[in-house]
């Protein structure tokens, strides 16, 4: 390789730079910015700064040729062709950041630094010719991937000559947000400030600069280089490869070319679906994994006498050790040993290429509807388990869903099996070591293989969830969850006390959503939001609590109260959760504040109806919960008497010296209309 260093100036002169198909999109995120940003705001006047390496490939003719926007600026103006192999994240920042300058500036004959804004965007952003009607990009992606499209209508502000919207992905949404990251740092920049950080970004940023000898292997050099920066995931590691595999298969140019422009399309469709949801962004590897898992798992050993060449060992390695799946991704299967027949096993083919490329392209639209069942086609039965199961986040789950849609075609059949995963899944928060045998990714894999139905794999995994819930271990399991940090701490509190919110729902026939469940499962330590909502407060200083509870219990039986399970409420939002410490009165809510637990969800309109709170209270709704749990799961808990013992609580009944029954029968369970309409009067929709 030859090396020199060059400021961003020096680099853009009269070239071309390309990522090319095999490289990864723009992943920098706001601390990969906030760093570029600081090193920018603290270099000083007239020092450089070594930003790192720039390694450049220059194009041969038959790659440039087939670019037909930009061939007259190559053959006519000699501007150089190149591919930006490693430090493409640095340079795409610096580009966003530069025309983010140049918006600042009105008209095309205001200038930085004695340079006008046309001349600067000549440089640096496209050259034109036909009088403006058409133009070469001076950086940008090639022209199939979905980034060229928005990198020049989005972050360029340049038309579109496609008539589709561009594509979104993962990457798509990182270039929009450095451009609002670095939008909002200039912000209120005057001419001054514009000028002096359009030196520093073009002259005093210093790349090392390397040029790719053309007897290198690009495509090896592209994976040992990129352990800089952000790390490549495993899935841009397996697109490199794959492209790689491509180029060497035993096909001519024209399919080697078909099979090449089949990946790209595979690898646009999964990171336009991972990426879909802006708010929720779908992980790389996990998705990676659970393909891997899906694909390939049908092909592993069935029978071995070692423990540690099992199947189920084999599996539950490549679930829990990244390194161990990439690995044999990467080691064993998309080699160039197996092409060249220097490897166990049939010879890798361009056929396998193409159906792998193909399969896990469709794969990742199932999973997609999986993880987001909101867009999914099915049915709303299929659609609400799918739900649910999604609020668990389990990779093993997902793995589960994403089989039982490839391999059962019939709706109900799929339903019922995934019915029975619900149930095992929540049971199992209960007391996971219990089920630590039971392996729901063999489950998928002998599913996927043919050598179960779904209809045996059903009665399996609910053959062991009945076993655990008919056992002492259960009730036990629900016992101990009142220790320590009690039902709060419990894993599974969040999922509980959603679905009892849409238990009320169906019951109150009430059609809107009044508590979304991504407020509802994150606890947010730096704001004043806390999801969960202790009714009695965790610091009850007023009056109203010391009466109730200060002066009949101790220190140890407060605390059990304070987080037992029927003193705990869904807070819908911030508002209703920063009444944190006030007396009950006031949790309540009332006409003229327009706020607090009356016009709230149906959990804390519920709570609202109740005209005080104390220990009794919690006992007693403690009971209407664990009820909800034997109807919604089909469990038995035991009487009303076990409950309670079960809650912690029977210390309750001595102390305020009433019966079971009058403990029962304090909870008032009915959902009055008026509240009910109040609360949604206040609410919109949920999406």
């Amino acid at each position: 390789m030859q090396s020199e260093l060059k400021s961003l100036s020096r680099i853009f002169t009269e070239s071309v730079f390309r990522i090319p198909d095999y490289q990864r999109g723009y992943s920098w995120e706001e601390r990969h910015l906030k760093d570029f940003w600081s090193d920018l705001i603290q270099l000083s006047s007239g020092k450089s700064h070594y930003t790192g390496v720039l390694t450049l490939e220059p194009v041969q003719p038959p790659d440039y040729g087939k670019w037909s926007e930009d061939l007259w600026i190559i053959e006519s103006k000699k501007y150089t062709p190149l591919y930006i192999v490693d430090g493409q994240q640095r340079l795409t920042t610096a580009i966003i950041l530069l025309q983010c300058l140049l918006e600042k500036l009105p008209s095309d004959e205001d200038s930085l630094n004695y340079t006008t804004k046309s001349e600067i965007r000549k440089k640096f952003i496209f050259e034109t010719r036909d009088k403006g009607r058409s133009r070469s990009y001076i950086f940008g992606y090639e022209k199939d991937n979905p980034s060229h499209e928005f990198l020049k209508t989005a972050i360029f502000n340049e038309k579109s000559e496609v008539h589709s919207l561009p594509e979104t992905t993962i990457y798509t949404a990182n270039l929009q947000f450095a451009k609002e990251y670095f939008s909002e740092k200039i912000r209120d920049f005057d001419t001054d400030q514009l000028e002096k950080m359009y030196t520093k970004l073009t002259q005093h940023l210093q790349f090392n600069i390397f040029f790719i000898e053309p007897e290198l292997d690009v495509f090896v050099t592209f994976e040992t280089m990129n352990n800089r920066g952000k790390p490549l995931s495993h899935l841009e590691l397996l697109k490199n490869r794959l492209i790689y595999l491509s180029t060497k298969i035993d096909e001519d140019k024209i399919e080697q070319e078909r099979l090449r422009r089949k990946i790209n399309e595979s690898w646009k469709t999964i990171y336009h679906y991972l990426g879909k949801k802006a708010s929720r962004t779908l992980n790389d590897d996990v998705f990676l994994k659970i393909h891997f898992l899906s694909y390939f798992g049908p092909e592993f050993p069935k029978d071995t006498d070692e423990d540690n060449g099992s199947p189920d060992y084999q599996i539950r390695r490549f679930m829990r050790q990244d390194d161990y799946f990439k690995q044999h991704l990467l080691e064993e299967i998309f080699t160039v040993r197996r092409i060249n027949g220097q490897a166990e096993g049939a010879p890798l083919t361009g056929s396998e290429l193409d159906a792998y490329a193909e399969d896990i392209k469709h794969a990742v639209q199932i999973y997609y509807n999986i993880c987001d069942p909101d867009a999914n086609p099915s049915t709303f039965e299929e659609k609400e388990v799918l739900q649910r199961l999604s609020r668990f986040r389990r990779a093993d789950t997902r793995l589960l869903c994403l089989v039982n849609v490839q391999s059962v075609p019939e709706v109900s059949r799929r339903v019922e099996l995934l019915t029975t995963v619900e149930r095992f899944t929540f049971v199992s928060q209960l007391k996971s070591f219990f089920f630590r045998e039971l392996n729901l990714e063999q489950y998928a894999i002998k599913l996927k293989a043919g050598d179960l139905t779904a209809e045996a794999v059903g009665r399996d995994i609910d053959a062991a969830t009945r076993l655990f819930t008919g056992s002492a271990e259960f009730l036990e399991a629900i016992r101990s969850i009142g220790k320590n940090d009690g039902f709060y701490g419990w894993a599974a509190i969040r999922y509980f006390l959603y679905e009892y919110e849409q238990y009320l729902r169906k019951r109150s026939k009430t059609s809107r959503q009044l508590i979304d469940w991504e407020t509802l499962k994150v606890e947010s330590f730096d704001l004043d939001h806390k999801s969960i909502e202790h009714i009695y407060p965790q610091r009850p200083n007023d009056i109203y609590w010391r009466e109730r509870f200060t002066k009949k219990y101790s220190a140890s039986e407060r605390q059990i109260l304070r987080n037992s399970l029927g003193n705990l409420l869904p807070a819908s939002s911030p508002k209703n959760s920063s009444l944190g410490n006030r007396p009950f009165p006031e949790k309540r809510g009332s006409v003229d504040r327009q706020a607090g637990y009356a016009y709230g969800c149906l959990s804390e309109i519920q709570v609202a109806q109740q005209q005080e709170w104390d220990a009794v209270m919690i006992a007693s709704r403690g009971l209407v919960l664990l009820s909800f749990m034997e109807e919604r799961w089909g469990l038995i808990v035991g009487p009303d008497e076990k409950k309670l013992d079960y809650l912690g609580l029977g210390f309750v009944l001595n102390r305020e010296g009433v019966n079971l029954a009058q403990v029962k029968a304090r909870f008032l369970v009915p959902l009055s209309g008026p509240l009910v309409q109040a609360s949604e009067s206040k609410m919109e929709p949920s999406d």
